[in-house]
């Protein structure tokens, strides 16, 4: 039986979820249609609607609904004006979407951990700046930006706040208000959802240049027949996630500090990046061994039932390193003998010492010695 430690890249679906789905899919119908199927569908997107908006502490009627948080991201970005801020370790939707555009735009350093500077994402905004996208967590290693304290600086000066909430929203608990930011992106496939639906919380009185226009579909902000059985799947995900984060995350936390415990006793030069307890995601470890290509040790333990990954999924193939460890200021070497474990909420005791009984012994075969 496989054993699957790469929920940062996508969880699996979860089996409320698909039987939601399955229902919907039964009774198809267009939510713009008058007639009574289209009115239950409409019913169902605004049940889901609601559900996402709790998720965090917003109005159902400020939800956005768009096929991922990559489409949300560019909302964002490409629907506001100005210059643009954003930091090193952002996602390749921000960041690649940002240097696309013909805007002034200016990328934030991190330290050595993967941590922003709040002081330092204002500092970097001028007079011409219109919005700044600073992700709430990072994918790769797990760091926690203070976006509450990126808000509290920028905003009073006219500049929108954009948050990629994709990674935190299954472990923390967020609440759009007290962040005081403008715009937040969520995906659904990160919290057990169906892949290929997002959305994009805008706050009140904030306007976005919608990008696909034709009808009226999502208040004028997103054009387009709603995907109803996604969007359903979404807002079951969005409840559970909600009543379970918590507990989840305390879950999490103890079971990867076995993981890295296990690690850093069988392995030598085990070296672990990003910050520590408490401003990092509870479920990810990204950790490096010297001498040991990641490449070679991820096929490894994929031929041994175990999946994990390198970093972000939408950087798979690249024969780059990444772009994260690169901003923390690892080399290329470094950074390409580094892989990224994420666990979920279904991981088991017995799935860590699993990965624990074989990972030495792949280490030592990368590295061409024989195992202690």
């Amino acid at each position: 039986m496989r054993i699957y430690l790469d929920h940062n890249a996508g969880a699996p679906l979860r089996a409320e979820v698909r039987a939601t789905m399955l229902a919907v899919l039964d009774a198809p119908a267009n939510p713009s249609s008058a007639h009574r199927e289209g009115a239950r569908a409409r019913a169902a997107l605004e049940t889901a609607r609601a559900e996402v908006a709790a998720l965090v502490g917003a109005r159902p009627a400020e939800i956005v609904f768009t096929s991922g948080a990559t489409e949300a991201n560019n909302l964002a970005l490409r629907g506001s004006t100005g210059g643009i801020v954003t930091t090193a370790i952002e996602h390749a939707s921000v960041l690649e979407t940002a240097r696309s555009l013909a805007r002034p735009l200016a990328v934030v350093p991190v330290d050595s951990e993967g941590r922003v500077a709040a002081d330092m994402v204002a500092a970097a905004a001028g007079s011409g700046t219109g919005i700044a996208s600073v992700g709430l967590a990072n994918g790769e290693v797990g760091s926690v930006a203070p976006i509450a304290d990126v808000a509290a600086l920028l905003r009073p000066r006219g500049i929108l706040v954009h948050t990629d909430a994709a990674q935190a929203a299954a472990w923390m608990a967020i609440d759009v208000g007290a962040l005081g930011i403008d715009l937040l992106s969520l995906s659904a496939h990160k919290l057990g959802g169906p892949a290929g639906v997002g959305a994009l919380w805008v706050r009140p009185g904030v306007r976005l240049a919608p990008q696909l226009t034709g009808g009226s579909q999502e208040r004028g902000r997103r054009a387009g027949t709603e995907n109803v059985a996604g969007i359903v799947g979404f807002g079951v995900v969005a409840r559970l996630a909600r009543a379970e984060r918590d507990d989840a995350a305390r879950r999490a936390a103890g079971t990867v500090d076995h993981l890295w415990d296990g690690i850093r006793t069988r392995i030598p030069g085990a070296v672990r990046h990003g910050p520590p307890a408490g401003e990092r995601l509870p479920n990810t470890l990204n950790v490096r061994f010297a001498g040991c290509a990641g490449e070679s040790l991820l096929v490894l333990l994929d031929l041994a039932g175990i999946a994990v990954s390198l970093g972000s999924a939408c950087a798979a193939g690249s024969a780059e390193p990444s772009h994260v460890l690169l901003a923390m200021g690892l080399d290329a070497e470094a950074a390409r003998s580094a892989i990224r474990i994420s666990i979920g909420p279904a991981t088991t005791v017995g799935d860590i010492d699993r990965i624990l009984e074989v990972l030495p012994l792949l280490v030592a075969q990368v590295r061409g010695e024989q195992a202690a």
